[in-house]
C-alpha cells in the first residue's frame, strides 16, 4: 500500500461527516461478515470488511485507518500467527523433512514462475505478482508486500481469490474420500474466558512490536517484530499467549479496512480486467500441487487425501478443518508441511520478489 493513499474518488459518501462514515462502514462490515460466516466463506472477517471498505473507497469515503491503529492490528495478527505454530509440528517435520522440503520448494518454484509470467506479460508489476502468487499466509503476504514495493491492494485481491478457490477445491477433493456434508467450522466463542496473564503478554508484544521493529529497521515492522517476539516467547520460553476471537475479529477488520479503503475505481477496474488471468494462474498452481500430491501418494504410499491437503497452496484454517473430518488423514503431516511452507515463504519471499522483479525489468 502506498504510504500516501490516492485521493478518494468523488461520490455520495464524500460529503458525509467522518463519524457517520465510520458508523456506516462498521454496520456494513458487520452485516457482510455475518452473512459470510453463516455460509462459511473462508477468511470471512478479512474478506467481508475489505469488500465493504472497497465499496466505500469507490464511493468517495474520506476516512482512513490511522497508521498506529493499523500497526497495532498488524501486531495482533503477528501474535496470532506465532501462537498457531506448535512445537509438535516440528517433531513431525523432523520425521518427514525431505518430503516436506521437496514439496515446499517445488510449490514455491511453481508460484514464482507463475508470478514471473504474470509480470513478464505485463498483467501486473513484478513484485506485486510475486507476492500475490506466494503460496500460503495470505494476510502475512498482504502486510509484508507493501514494505517491498508491491501494491498491497492487488496482492490482497490475488491472495484472497486463491484462498476461496483452494478451499472450494479442497472441500470437493475431500468429498471424494470422506463424507464432508456434515463438516462445519467449530462454533466460534467470541467472548471466551480471559486468561489475563496470557492476554497481557499478547498486548505487551503488540505494543512493543512497532518501536522494536522500527529500531531493528525491519520491513513491515509491526507484523514481523510481533511474529518473531511471539514465536520466541511461545516456542522458546513456553510463555502462554491468548488472542481472543473478539480481538482477532477487530484486528482483521482493521486490516481489511486499511487495505480496502485505498482501492479506487481505477484499481478495481484493473482487478476486474486481470481476473481471468489471475484465476487461470491460481488454477494452474492448484493443479500443480495436485500433481505433487499424486506423486507423494503414488511413489511414497502417502494417503491420497493427506497428500492433497498437505500440498494445497494455502487456506490453512480450512484445510485443517477438512483434514480433521477424516480419521484416515495424517493431520500432523498436513500441518507440518503447511506450516513449513508458511515459514519458508516468510523468509524467502522478499529476496524472491526482488530477484524476479529485477530480472523482469532486465
Amino acid at each position: 500500500m502506498a504510504p500516501y493513499p490516492e485521493p478518494p474518488d468523488a461520490g455520495p459518501l464524500k460529503t458525509l461527516p467522518g463519524i457517520v462514515q465510520w458508523l456506516l462502514l462498521a454496520a456494513g462490515s458487520a452485516t457482510l461478515i455475518s452473512l459470510f460466516l453463516a455460509i462459511q466463506v473462508p477468511a470471512a472477517l478479512l474478506i467481508g470488511s475489505m469488500i465493504v471498505s472497497i465499496l466505500f473507497g469507490t464511493l468517495g469515503a474520506t476516512i482512513r485507518v490511522p497508521r498506529n491503529i493499523f500497526g497495532a492490528a498488524q501486531a495482533v495478527v503477528g501474535c496470532l500467527v506465532a501462537t498457531s505454530i506448535d512445537l509438535g509440528i516440528f517433531s513431525s517435520f523432523l520425521h518427514d523433512w525431505p518430503i516436506i522440503l521437496l514439496s515446499v520448494f517445488a510449490t514455491l518454484a511453481a508460484s514464482s514462475v507463475l508470478g514471473w509470467a504474470i509480470s513478464r506479460l505485463g498483467i501486473l508489476p513484478g513484485s506485486t505478482a510475486i507476492w500475490g502468487t506466494a503460496p500460503g499466509g495470505s494476510t502475512a503476504m498482504v502486510l509484508m508486500s507493501a514494505a517491498f514495493g508491491a501494491d498491497a491492494r492487488l496482492v490482497a485481491f490475488m491472495q484472497y481469490l486463491r484462498v476461496v478457490m483452494v478451499t472450494v477445491a479442497a472441500a470437493f477433493v475431500a468429498s471424494l474420500w470422506v463424507d464432508t456434508s456434515a463438516v462445519g467450522r467449530p462454533e466460534t466463542v467470541w467472548f471466551p474466558p480471559i486468561a489475563w496473564p496470557a492476554l497481557a503478554v499478547t498486548l505487551i508484544v503488540a505494543i512493543v512490536a512497532g518501536p522494536l521493529g522500527k529500531f531493528l529497521r525491519l520491513p513491515s515492522p509491526w507484523f514481523l517484530a510481533s511474529l518473531a517476539l511471539g514465536m520466541l516467547l511461545h516456542l522458546g520460553g513456553g510463555v502462554p499467549m491468548q488472542v481472543p476471537e473478539w480481538l482477532k475479529a477487530l484486528s482483521y477488520a482493521v486490516v481489511g479496512w486499511a487495505v480496502g479503503m485505498n482501492f479506487t475505481r481505477a484499481v478495481v477496474w484493473h482487478a476486474v480486467r486481470v481476473l481471468p488471468q489471475v484465476f487461470g494462474a491460481t488454477l494452474v498452481l492448484i493443479l500443480f500441487c495436485g500433481g505433487i500430491a499424486w506423486l507423494l501418494s503414488h511413489e511414497l504410499g502417502i494417503d491420497p487425501l493427506t497428500a492433497y491437503l498437505a500440498t494445497s497452496p494455502g487456506g490453512l484454517d480450512s484445510v485443517a478443518i477438512i483434514a480433521a473430518a477424516s480419521n484416515k488423514v495424517n493431520l500432523s503431516f498436513v500441518m507440518a508441511l503447511q506450516t513449513a511452507r508458511l515459514l519458508i515463504v516468510l523468509m524467502l519471499g522478499p529476496a524472491l520478489a526482488k530477484f524476479i522483479a529485477r530480472n523482469v525489468r532486465a
